[in-house]
């Protein structure tokens, strides 16, 4: 919605702001500006001038020189190259140190072309004409303009005035962002009482007087509304003895300014009309009328409709068309039709305004492709009883300007009215609900402003039907609240009976973890749930994997875009990937996502989801750091009991010599490895790259965030070495749990510190070695109690094959 300062005054004379603390203040009070455009901002010491004499330039075939009268005392010396100026012409003029909006090609020039004074082959010239699009306007909105030439003021113009004021391009345009519940603010009315309450200014509308001859209208045309759902109301009146001409030049100017192009005197009074009231009009020739009849009903699916800009519409069941006796003349509420149009030879005129459902009207326009003025406002959901008002302000314009002769009388079908609604007026709910104390005197005062007024003896505010938006209390404590200031509104903190809420147990983990992730150097990413079928082939998962059992999608974007992911691995490796092409050296990245498995094929229930936590990484780092990465994340979430890992060979996706599933007791929570360079290849990455998974419902379960601090140790601690002959088919995690289970108490570490294996070891065993940290909590050990833990762990090591290595 756009308005001009300019026509909101001709309502709210008294208004007296600057732009700015316009476009403040009726945003505080519930009337957003977007912002606002000064067309004048570039245009300085521009005056109306009179042409007094013309001369040949001596030196110059196509130039002349005018001596230019603009209310002073001296002439003003003119040299141009227009060729549509003639003397007496009363032109615009900009003198030596003005200022023009635009340069000769009519592009605007950020702060104004600036004129100054110089001679054209050696004539002195101290100024310059100017054309409507070097004053920053178009001839489309200045018809009467030379597209060509100077622009050329009527007789009326006085001379010496300021052009800019008299051609109105002194406004200033606002451009509003309107919610579609306030349908009365689609208007320069519904704008201009805004303005009036929040400044605190006398709202003047016009008065609309009656109009009519003696005649009756009912004579002349006949109206049946056949769908009164999709037609609440059609006003009908008709006017005789048209004289088509350009409207006036004030008219002319408030179209302009919002952007309408001035027609002619009828079109531009229904245009006038509808952006002043709300109310779209449409005006039809009665000569082309068939049987001086108007039908309003729903077209037949397939047929088809040519409309005023000569595009052939297709229509169907749902379309609201306005028909004559024999055929249609017009879609309703969106646009007219070609064999009903006012051309120049018009001599009666059919004025319609109506009320039409707004949904219908929305996706007609759709429909047909059509969407205009009228079917914007339309499809908001316009007031009924604003189409009589409209169309009585139409017909007195007509009146006023000589445009025809309005016959008396209307047809008005209108066989639902609506009324206003009413609301119980309650002050101390709204001063309790918006946190405030004002009287009630106050709180009528800022609602009679807005036209809604107080029946004392019922004790309800009484609520126009235009103001739809105004059901119950809260909607009248809204208004009271945005006249008072919402910025004078204290800052309350809230109150209630309710429990505390708190994050959830879900929530902390992804928050611990996800700091923990952080802490070791990952960042957060974040991928779609939706993914190609292709991914498997790209993970070398095998045809027969149940990952590739997936949840289809009925209407996917796109087939790249057409499964539920089964694996978090495709999003993590495609992000690894496009770190890697943007040359990232050193990446590490983790997400939290979930993983969709469906519990049976063809869906007949939701699938299982399942959130998995993924961390990826290349560059600096290697299984090992993955490794520690995981176990310090597991830690964070109070998991204290580090999982077994376990090497698998049926994770096709991982290298198969570098990869494990990681268990506690029997339960899988996740796997690692280092990823199988065919997949590697597969996603344009190079050298090594490593992926962990980790099931976050099964990590829910084991984590504690209930955290146990120990004290530091009082006793000394004693270290011992173990050098061993292993098998090799016995991991390091399997023999680290020997020690642990043969130790006792005392042991409190076993780090691995050498491993080797070569030609100086026996064949088919592996040489580590291992340092043991024993330490009791109530004393200090001693030699005997350090080598009875050390005899079982040999003992246990032995019966496992394992052997002391000499």
């Amino acid at each position: 919605m756009n308005t001009s300062l300019s026509w909101i005054k001709a309502y709210v004379p008294d208004l007296d702001v600057a732009p700015a603390e316009y476009v403040d203040a009726m945003t505080l009070s519930g009337t957003k500006v977007e912002g606002f455009e000064d067309s004048g901002r570039d245009l300085e010491n521009i005056y109306v001038g009179q042409i007094k004499s013309i001369e040949k330039h001596p030196d110059a075939d196509k130039l002349i020189v005018c001596q230019v009268d603009i209310g002073k005392e001296e002439l003003v010396q003119i040299v141009t190259g227009a060729q549509n100026v003639q003397t007496l012409d009363k032109i615009p003029v900009v003198l030596d140190g003005g200022r023009v909006a635009c340069d000769h090609d009519g592009n605007r020039i950020e702060g104004g072309v600036k004129i100054k004074k110089g001679k054209l082959r050696g004539i002195l010239s101290n100024g310059m004409m100017c054309s409507i699009q070097e004053l920053g306007s178009t001839c489309e909105m200045y018809p009467e303009a030379d597209p060509d030439g100077i622009y050329i003021f009527d007789e009326q113009a006085k001379i010496g005035d300021n052009a800019v004021t008299v051609l109105g391009l002194d406004d200033v345009n606002f451009e509003y962002e309107i919610t579609s519940n306030r349908v009365d603010c689609f208007s320069v009315i519904g704008i201009a009482r805004e303005a009036a309450a929040t400044f605190g200014k006398k709202l003047v509308l016009p008065k609309i007087k009656q109009t009519g001859n003696q005649e009756n209208a009912d004579s002349f045309i006949k109206v049946q509304v056949e769908d009164t759902n999709k037609c609440s109301r059609y006003v009908a009146r008709v006017v005789k003895n048209i004289k088509l001409a350009p409207s006036p030049r004030w008219m002319q100017r408030y179209l302009s300014s919002v952007g309408i192009r001035p027609i002619n005197n009828i079109v531009d009074i229904t245009n006038f009309v509808m952006e002043e009231m709300g109310q779209p009009m449409h005006s039809y020739d009665l000569d082309l009328v068939e049987d001086n009849k108007i039908v309003v009903k729903t077209a037949q699916d397939g047929e088809s409709f040519i409309t005023l800009d000569g595009q052939e519409r297709k229509l169907n069941a749902s379309t609201l068309m306005i028909c004559d006796g024999t055929k249609m003349i017009g879609i309703a509420g969106i646009m007219g039709g070609q064999n009903s149009m006012i051309t120049d030879e018009v001599k009666t005129v059919l004025l319609e305004s109506a009320c039409f459902d707004g949904t219908n009207i929305r996706l007609s326009s759709k429909k047909v492709g059509l969407r205009t003025d009228a079917s914007g406002k339309f499809e908001k959901g316009l007031d009924p009883n604003t189409a009589m008002e409209a169309m009585n302000r139409a017909c007195e314009l007509i009146e006023e300007l000589g445009v025809g002769e309005v016959v008396g009388g209307c047809i008005d079908i209108y066989p639902n009215p609506v009324g206003g609604n009413k609301v119980l007026f309650q002050p101390d709910k709204i001063n309790a609900l918006l946190g405030i104390s004002i009287d009630e005197k106050t709180m009528l005062n800022y609602l009679k402003n807005v036209d809604l007024n107080y029946d004392e003896a019922t004790n309800q505010v009484v609520i126009p039907s235009w103001r739809q938006d105004i059901h119950e209390m809260n909607d009248v404590a809204e208004e009271v609240a945005r006249f008072y200031g919402y910025d004078k509104i204290p800052t309350t903190l809230p109150c209630g009976s309710a429990t505390p809420g708190k994050t959830s147990k879900m929530r902390q983990l992804q928050i611990i973890a996800g700091q923990a992730a952080r802490s070791n150097g990952f960042s957060q990413g974040m991928n779609y749930s939706f993914e190609s079928p292709k991914v498997f082939d790209k993970l070398l998962i095998s045809n027969d994997s149940p990952l590739r059992k997936t949840v289809v999608i009925q209407n996917p974007l796109g087939e790249d875009f057409s499964i539920m992911r089964t694996t978090s691995l495709n999003g993590m490796m495609t992000n690894l990937s496009t770190n890697y092409n943007r040359r990232n050296k050193n990446v590490r990245l983790f997400e939290f996502g979930n993983i969709y498995l469906p519990k049976s094929l063809p869906i007949t229930e939701l699938p299982t989801e399942i959130m998995e936590l993924t961390l990826g990484m290349y560059g600096e780092g290697d299984f090992f750091e993955l490794k520690g990465v995981v176990e310090n994340i597991l830690l964070n979430c109070g998991i204290t009991q580090m999982p077994e890992y376990i090497a698998n060979h049926e994770l096709t996706f991982l290298h198969p010599g570098k990869s494990a599933v990681m268990k506690d007791q029997d339960t899988e929570i996740g796997f690692i490895g280092e990823v199988h360079p065919s997949v590697v290849n597969n996603y344009d990455l190079k050298g090594s790259v490593y992926i962990a998974v980790l099931h976050v419902p099964t990590l829910l379960e084991r984590s504690s965030f209930q955290y146990k601090y120990k004290g530091i140790a009082k006793y000394p601690a004693v270290n011992r070495d173990l050098s061993l002959l292993v098998p090799r088919t016995m991991s390091a995690a399997q023999l680290e749990k020997l020690i642990e289970k043969s130790a006792g108490s005392f042991l409190e570490m076993v780090e691995l510190f050498d491993l080797y294996e070569g030609n100086q070891v026996t064949q088919g065993y592996k040489s580590m070695a291992y340092s043991l940290l024993f330490r009791a909590k109530d004393k200090t050990l001693e030699e005997t109690d350090i080598t009875k833990a050390m005899e079982k762990i040999k003992k246990t090591l032995s019966e496992a094959g394992v052997e002391l290595r000499q």
